[in-house]
């Protein structure tokens, strides 16, 4: 199975209605490693790692985010694998 790593920005109403919480959870429920954080402009940054499919369908829910969440825009980086992650957590600045 192929191995990716993803940078992702989510933009739009995506701090204050439980985002992070919800992508820890989608992605310890996929297998995914890495890390989300909020940054101060109000967006969402995240890096996932793991198999192809599988970040593919976390990329697949940060488009439409949790219930409250409005997702006006993601812009994603695809990177080279590096496989530095064993678990996924929330970051804080």
């Amino acid at each position: 199975m192929e191995k990716v790593r993803v940078h992702i920005f989510v933009s739009g109403l995506v701090q204050g209605v439980f985002f992070r919480f919800f992508t820890v959870k989608k992605a310890k429920e996929l297998g995914v490693f890495g890390w989300v954080k909020n940054l101060p402009d109000g967006r969402i940054e995240a890096i996932f790692e793991g198999e192809k499919e599988k970040v593919e369908n976390l990329i697949e829910w940060m488009k439409k985010g949790p219930p409250n969440a409005q997702v006006d825009g993601v812009k994603i980086e695809w990177q080279k694998f590096e496989g530095k992650f064993d678990n996924f957590e929330i970051k804080f600045l």
